[in-house]
């Protein structure tokens, strides 16, 4: 469990959205609980900040069945609902945001807490004075975190939205990932750029994947975006493309330095790459059921998974965090993937996303979202978008092989064959890696042993198992 912690208008719930949003991302189930908002649900009307003086013996005990409840929620959240982390808003401290720069402090207040349900009625400066008062009460009981007292606790601190961090005992592969987000994000003015290619001319053909070059539509379009970066008088613009020829052939027009990006590479479509989708359903009808049936997770034969794209695509999201005014010209499925990440779609709506050719997205980070503006710059092109199949079918793959990779370790091992000891040697751990699956009856048909700590690999066939006497336990790595 994540506990916010800090002073009001420090950038708590900021902080927390921001986090949720790239853990959901990234495939970790996350929630925010927000004591303010169980507050306001059990005292419908907001008076004035009285309610938060700690002497208020009546307001404490709202504010301690509020807590009590979100945690009851939060238990809830992790045993019925498979979460993995929750974020809360109470007296614990995990992440402490701290602020003592005025004028940060006042910016906050006008910009985001002046428009909260509490202050609708209120008018600016009357709200703003109330709210300062607020921010008193809880100075009265608010004991910042102690480097040397709590140095026995996980936690961060960040102060003055992120001019400097402290970083303390981080214990595990989580909150590593947190805590190097927390130390790119940054809350200074900026826009972002959304671009795919121009049309390419497997796009003309109704085909996927490859690496064709433009169409006369495409460079025509490729003109238009330079003509528009232009007239957004953009300061600072940073410019990144895939390693894949359209997106390169876009960026030449801008006639700017541009950075290549492998990760920003469209989904491989493995076996189905420069196929049309009649073509797939036609000679793969399995796959093209399966993939429709679960479009995030479906993997192509020897290709990717929307969700194998998400995690190659967590660099990209990084730097954006980290730069400020950025066009990003990339493909369809990556271009949904960093929309999805942006505006908090769950991973069922990610690749049903709907990003046409010669349209440009300009995204601009708010307080607690993402403002999206659309710009079609009126050249024409052909439709890739598939709509949600409105039928899904409960399939599982069968008679077919295609490469997986898969790790099986074996523990409390024991030879059982004299011509493998030399091999083996003393260890009692060794690795499996089989280079193909047969999904009917889950049999493998050759594996490699790697030795631990040692770079040769054995090769045999699947009939060798039955050499070892061994426990087996399993884990994929994707």
């Amino acid at each position: 469990m994540i506990v916010m912690v800090g002073l009001p208008a420090r950038g708590k719930t900021y902080i927390s959205k921001k986090l949720t949003r790239y853990l959901n991302w990234i495939g970790v189930p996350t929630q925010v609980f927000n004591l303010g908002q169980y507050r306001r649900e059990v005292v419908q009307t907001y008076k004035n900040y009285e309610f938060f003086r700690p002497d208020n013996e009546d307001a404490m005990k709202i504010r301690r069945a509020c807590a009590s409840s979100a945690l009851k929620d939060i238990a809830n959240y992790f045993t019925k609902e498979q979460g993995q982390v929750a974020v809360m808003f109470c007296d614990v401290f995990f992440i402490e945001s701290v602020c003592d720069d005025p004028e940060i402090i006042e910016a906050n207040i006008m910009q985001v807490k002046l428009s909260s349900p509490d202050y609708e009625n209120y008018d600016k400066e009357e709200a703003l004075v109330d709210f300062l008062k607020r921010i008193d009460c809880y100075k009265l009981s608010y004991v910042p975190l102690d480097e040397e007292k709590d140095r026995h606790l996980s936690f961060i601190k960040i102060f003055n939205v992120g001019s400097r961090y402290l970083v303390n005992r981080v214990q595990d592969h989580i909150q590593s990932r947190i805590v190097y987000y927390l130390m790119n994000i940054h809350v200074t003015p900026r826009s972002i750029y959304l671009s795919r290619h121009g049309e390419s001319e497997l796009n003309l053909l109704g085909r996927i994947g490859g690496d064709s070059a433009l169409s006369s539509q495409g460079l025509k379009y490729a003109k238009a975006l330079a003509e528009f970066i232009r007239g957004q008088s953009i300061k600072d613009l940073k410019v990144w493309t895939s390693h894949m020829k359209r997106t390169i052939q876009t960026a030449e027009a801008l006639g700017v330095p541009y950075e290549q990006w492998k990760a920003l590479n469209e989904i491989d479509a493995g076996v189905c790459e420069e196929m049309m989708y009649e073509e797939i359903q036609a000679t793969h009808p399995e796959e093209f059921a399966l993939r429709d049936q679960d479009k995030y997770r479906y993997r192509y034969p020897k290709g990717e998974s929307y969700e194998d794209l998400v995690h190659r695509l967590e660099p990209v999201i990084m730097e954006l965090e980290r730069q400020e005014n950025v066009l990003v010209i990339c493909h369809q499925a990556v271009m949904r993937c960093l929309l999805a990440y942006f505006l908090d779609k769950s991973a069922d709506d990610l690749p049903y996303l709907k990003c046409p050719l010669h349209t440009v997205l300009k995204l601009t980070p708010l307080a607690y979202g993402c403002k999206v503006e659309s710009f079609y710059l009126n050249i024409q092109a052909v439709n890739t978008h598939r709509d949600r199949p409105t039928v899904r079918r409960n399939l599982r793959r069968h008679k077919h092989v295609f490469p997986l990779r898969l790790w099986i370790r074996l523990t409390n091992t024991k030879v059982g064959s004299k011509s493998l000891r030399p091999h083996l040697g003393k260890t009692n751990k060794f690795y499996l890696f089989f280079f193909s699956f047969k999904f009917c009856g889950y049999e493998c048909y050759s594996f490699c042993i790697k030795l631990e700590n040692a770079e040769q690999f054995l090769l045999f066939h699947y009939r060798a198992l039955r050499l070892l006497d061994c426990t087996l336990v399993f884990k994929t790595k994707r």
